[in-house]
């Protein structure tokens, strides 16, 4: 089943379980993947491929987690908790995250093959981690590490 179909029957099942949060935050992911699905169509695609599918789920769950650092920062914990809720709903949608251990191993390797050892050598880390993480870390962190990394 697609990304489509999924959102699709979770719509229904949010409907009939009366979750409001739920079915807000899956009409929403429809919403933009419809829109998505319009804007390739002149390019000759009939529907989004999964690397668009998963592009659209990391920007929707990066926008959520500023949406949520804003609202703290602000005192608005509220709207910070309803916007929490919506990225739980919306990462399980996203490919599993993996561990601050899992990022590192990658980040290592990937120095040792480009051999980077200093701060001017970060574009050479960050080009291949960003692909070989995209939807599994976010890029906030990854930059972090590799930053860490290349400072000690």
């Amino acid at each position: 089943m697609g990304l489509k179909e999924q959102i699709n029957e979770d719509i229904k099942t949010a409907m009939k379980a009366k979750d409001k949060i739920r079915l807000e935050t899956v009409r929403s992911i429809k919403k933009v993947i419809i829109e998505k699905e319009s804007s390739v169509r002149p390019q000759g695609q009939d529907a989004l491929t999964e690397a668009q599918e998963l592009e659209i789920l990391t920007q929707l769950a990066k926008q959520r987690r500023d949406a949520i650092d804003q609202y703290q920062q602000a005192g608005r914990e509220e709207l910070a908790e309803q916007e929490a809720q919506e990225l739980a709903i919306l990462e399980e949608y996203l490919p599993q995250q993996l561990s601050d251990e899992e990022i590192a191993a990658v980040i290592d390797q990937l120095m040792a093959e480009t051999g980077a050892n200093s701060a001017k050598d970060m574009g050479k880390v960050m080009g291949p981690a960003m692909q070989q993480l995209k939807g599994k870390a976010d890029g906030k962190k990854v930059q972090d590490m590799v930053k860490a990394k290349l400072a000690g």
